[in-house]
Order: structure tokens, then sequence, then C-alpha cells
């Protein structure tokens, strides 16, 4: 009587059990691969070419924002600095610091200093700077306080649902005009609160924002 099964379904388990631990390593090496900070982004705070300190430049020397990063109130990007705009200060301040080399470099040959990239959106998502820092947003709402940062870190998800907490109660994060820049004020609505001495009252009408470093840091 022949058998019910070939010869060849005697490999089956063994070939099952190779297929499937070569199957977990690489989920497991593509997780542990896409799931670090610099995928997330959260938490992701590179080594960059030059040791900038925005706590130094932003924080104590009052640097403001849009020295360095032209072009945020009038269009879609904020511009990072060339050699140029640093040199502007450092043929002065520290020319001959070897912290300086990438920066003197690029100066004197007119390649770009390699930055890395720390905040970044999906291909998809159309974001422009001016739109949102012209009506009050500050540059502290999606980057954090960059001014206490002696190296930038992603602090914010800038996901979809980061998005819509703040479109669907703005008020609660908009600043005056003269505040954007500044990296330590507070949005009107809560100045309003403490110079009336009362308790600010969150609307929360839709859900709880994920993060509450918006106004509280």
């Amino acid at each position: 009587m022949s058998s019910l099964f070939p010869k060849s379904a005697n490999r089956l388990p063994l070939q099952i059990v190779i297929y499937l631990v070569v199957l977990g390593g690489i989920a497991t090496a593509g997780v542990t691969y896409y799931m670090t900070p610099k995928y997330t982004r959260v938490g992701y705070a590179p080594v960059q070419p030059v040791p900038f300190s925005h706590n130094l430049h932003a924080g104590q020397l009052g640097l403001d924002c849009r020295y360095c990063h032209t072009g945020v109130d009038k269009g879609r990007t904020s511009v990072v600095p060339t050699a140029q705009t640093c040199m502007n200060c450092h043929n002065q301040v520290k020319p001959d610091s070897p912290l300086l080399a990438v920066v003197k470099q690029s100066y004197e040959t007119g390649d770009p200093v390699p930055w890395v990239k720390v905040h970044e959106v999906p291909d998809f998502v159309f974001f422009n700077h001016s739109a949102h820092v012209n009506r009050g947003v500050s540059c502290v709402e999606c980057h954090g306080k960059v001014n206490t940062m002696d190296v930038v870190t992603h602090e914010q998800p800038l996901s979809m649902s980061f998005c819509l907490e703040c479109h669907r109660n703005p008020a609660t994060r908009v600043r005056a005009p003269q505040d954007v820049y500044n990296l330590d004020s507070l949005p009107i609505a809560a100045q309003a609160g403490t110079a009336a001495g009362e308790k600010f009252v969150h609307d929360w009408k839709i859900k709880p924002p994920q993060s509450c470093t918006g106004c509280h840091r």
C-alpha cells in the first residue's frame, strides 16, 4: 500500500521551522532598525558636524531665530544657515577655534556644511512655516525650547494627531506677534489668565492633547 504523503513531506516540519526563524530574524531586524529614534524621531538628537549650541547662541546671547533661519516668516521652509552667516560673527569671535574647522572649510570652498536634519515630516505633508509663525504659532510649539538645548533634540511627534490637537484648539497655543520668537513666552490665553490672577481653564472639547509641554515647560 502506497504512502498517503510523499517522502518529501518528512522535511516539511524542518522547513517550516527554518522559514519561521528566518522570517522572525528579518522582522526583528526591521523593527530594531526602523523603530530607532531616527525613524520615530522623538528623542532623535544626532551628532552634528559642528557642535553648535543653541543654548549659547539663542539662549545666553539672545540671537533671534530669524538671523540664522532666514525666510521662516516669508515662505514655506526655514533655511539652514550657510557658512557665510556663521562667519559674519566668527571672523571676529574665536576665528581660530578648531571647532569652526568645518565651517571655515565650507566658507572657503563653497561646499555646504553637512548638517544632519533633525525635524522632518513625510513627503506628502505640506507645512508652511510662514503661515504658522505669522499667526502667532511660536517655534517652541513644534521644536521645543531649542534655546535651552546644546544638542537639538526632536521633542514632538509632528504626527497628524499632533497637528490636529493644535488646529482643534489653537487658542491655547497662539502667542502675540512680538512673542513668537521668544521661546520663553507663554500663549496669550495663559498670559491673560495669569495677569487676571485667575486659574487657566483648559478647553478640551475634543480630547486632551498627548503632550502638555505646549504650555507647561
